[in-house]
């Protein structure tokens, strides 16, 4: 589709009035925010950083809230700090972690605010107290031969 008018001018087409689109992002950019929301997105880093919401925590702490074990809590914490999503503060040979930005806590309370109003709908995941299923069942034999023949394609 082109955003050039149809009347010969080669002026651009004006498809929004009265409103200003936000300018696009730069590909870099696009590609840091891919990154900042892939490491929100993991439940084990996701459970780390609501703990640091109230401030300072330490690694047993964190690995007590989390279910985690130490280890893989330090292993998290450590590449959360590389993205500098979090920041440490050592007291000996203890280390107490905190969210590094302001703009890190905002984004995870309006991740939570927008799931508290949300009837979110997964269909990959069963409904609580449903009978575990097999997966829905391909709608004909053609399908699942086409279906095949793509993830072999994908594999290689």
């Amino acid at each position: 589709m082109s955003n050039r008018s149809d009347d010969g001018s080669g002026a651009p087409r004006d498809e929004s009035p009265g409103r200003d689109l936000p300018s696009r992002p730069r590909d870099g950019e696009i590609l840091d925010l891919a990154d900042v929301f892939s490491l929100l997105g993991d439940p084990g880093r996701l459970r780390l950083l609501l703990a640091l919401r109230g401030g300072e925590v330490g690694v047993r702490e964190l690995s007590e809230v989390s279910g985690q074990s130490e280890s893989a809590v330090s292993h998290a914490l450590q590449l959360l700090r590389a993205h500098r999503i979090v920041a440490v503060r050592r007291e000996g040979r203890r280390a107490f972690y905190r969210l590094d930005d302001p703009h890190v806590r905002t984004l995870l309370d309006v991740a939570l605010r927008h799931t508290g109003h949300s009837d979110m709908q997964h269909p990959e995941r069963p409904s609580p107290g449903a009978p575990p299923s097999a997966g829905p069942a391909p709608a004909s034999p053609r399908l699942a031969t086409t279906s095949h023949a793509v993830e072999d394609e994908v594999s290689r």
